[in-house]
């Protein structure tokens, strides 16, 4: 096999992609991995570290607070200085998190080495999204993207089992050092594979908007999770001040251009409103239990069941994007997920209807948390500026599914955490699948974003 950068012959995925795939799957596979493989053995965290249970929750939160700015980081150096440099850099930070984690004798190096974790973590999704929609061609980077968001979704559905039989049978320390060879196989595919050459992003650095990107990310994330209102106007502040200074930035770290068309903004919007939507999944569950009595494992197997039609259609969606487009996709999603949704608050009683809703929902999620809105993103802004674009999109994600989160419980804290607690709950988010459909429809068609991507080919 040649070791030159892998091409694409045309307009098909040729074998020459497929390494380059791979590679950018095993890396995503290991982030996404990093979080369900963690849930079962919360317990066994508790014992060795003498925490009590309220004080784990510490061990997503703050995963997530240093992933979003790892996001807004690694997406900007990734457009300076190239994919393969800040990708390989990613899964190495993330490797070392990993082997910090194991050796990690108190709760408090354990969290920084979660941390280290996240921040490698951010930035190759958004990095890897931004290598496929370097070289490979509009019309089959659906298939590519879907390809590569499989291995996300598979991680998501096998991560709890991974978690809970390592825990088992030997120790959760053993959950992250499995994660080091791992790495080590992904850092040198992506030495041979991904490409090297930068898109050549000229100017200095912005590192004072990247200083207060971070920070009014951080905070408003803060803000979110712990709902405290002071923290939500300082972020408003700092964002207040970034936007200034980025009016006077050279090189910005957000160009206005990501903002510059109708299609971007509406994709930012619509992802925002999926992340929401994405947050009902939360709590399924407790509302079965709740419901209908089910015992834990039994709860979790139908919202197991949600997730695997999930990772079974984000493939096939990926192919849909190249043969109708992302609007229709899009639409079908957002409709699929409402209607899911409704029927799990209509049928929140029953178990068989239970299961028929989280398949539904299994499909609309499928389609819209594939590759869609990231196949906009790509096609819509150039080389230069992908990684931001696909990174800014992933914040939006991120937002998304933390007000979905805390939504649902706003409601359940003033309607009770009971049957009809829980079906308001869902009917709300069911209705929210409304504006879903209506940002979907006000998308541009298969054929204008095909149009646009040859005319920036040309333009180039």
């Amino acid at each position: 096999m040649s070791a030159r950068t892998p091409t694409v012959a045309g307009h098909e995925l040729d074998r020459s992609t497929l390494p380059l795939l791979v590679t950018l799957g095993l890396g995503v596979f290991a982030g996404a991995l990093d979080l369900g493989v963690l849930a079962p053995a919360l317990p066994a965290f508790a014992r060795t570290f003498g925490v009590p249970t309220g004080e784990l929750a510490w061990i997503f939160t703050l995963y997530l607070l240093v992933n979003v700015v790892s996001i807004a980081v690694m997406s900007s150096l990734a457009d300076r200085y190239g994919r393969r440099s800040i990708y390989i850099a990613c899964v190495a930070i993330f490797a070392l998190g990993s082997v910090v984690a194991v050796v990690a004798s108190n709760y408090t190096i354990f969290l920084a080495a979660r941390a280290i974790q996240a921040f490698g973590a951010g930035g190759i999704f958004p990095v890897a999204t931004a290598a496929i929609g370097d070289r490979v061609p509009l019309a089959r980077r659906g298939a590519a993207l879907g390809m590569v968001a499989a291995t996300w979704g598979v991680a998501a559905v096998v991560g709890p089992l991974i978690g809970g039989i390592v825990t088992h049978v030997a120790s959760w320390r053993w959950i992250f050092a499995a994660n080091f060879p791992l790495a080590i196989a992904v850092i040198a595919l992506a030495r041979r594979y991904v490409p090297a050459q930068a898109p050549r992003v000229r100017g200095p650095l912005d590192v004072a908007g990247l200083i207060l990107l971070s920070a009014g990310l951080l905070d408003s994330m803060a803000a979110l999770t712990h709902y405290r209102a002071w923290e939500g106007v300082a972020g408003i502040g700092l964002f207040a001040t970034f936007a200034l200074v980025e009016q006077r930035a050279e090189t910005p770290i957000l160009p206005p251009v990501l903002f510059a068309k109708r299609q971007l903004i509406v994709t930012y919007a619509l992802e925002f409103v999926i992340g929401i939507l994405e947050g009902a999944l939360f709590f399924v569950p407790a509302a079965l239990i709740a419901a209908q009595h089910l015992s834990y494992a039994f709860a979790g197997a139908i919202a197991a069941i949600g997730a695997v039609t999930f990772v079974a259609v984000i493939p096939a969606s990926g192919r849909a994007l190249d043969q109708v487009g992302p609007r229709v996709v899009l639409l079908a999603g957002t409709a699929m997920t409402s209607l899911g949704l409704w029927l799990f608050a209509w049928g929140l009683g029953s178990t068989p209807a239970s299961i028929v809703a989280m398949v539904v929902a299994g499909l609309g999620f499928g389609a819209l948390l594939g590759a869609p809105t990231r196949y906009i993103v790509t096609g819509e802004v150039s080389q230069a500026h992908r990684a931001t674009a696909v990174g800014l999109l992933s914040q939006f994600l991120i937002f998304g599914q933390i007000v979905g989160a805390s939504i649902i419980g706003g409601v359940l804290l003033h309607g009770g955490p009971d049957v009809l607690g829980f079906r308001t709950a869902y009917a709300l988010f069911a209705a929210l699948g409304l504006p879903a459909i209506a940002l979907a429809a006000l998308l541009g068609s298969r054929r204008q974003a095909l149009g646009a991507a040859q005319h920036r080919e040309r333009s180039a």
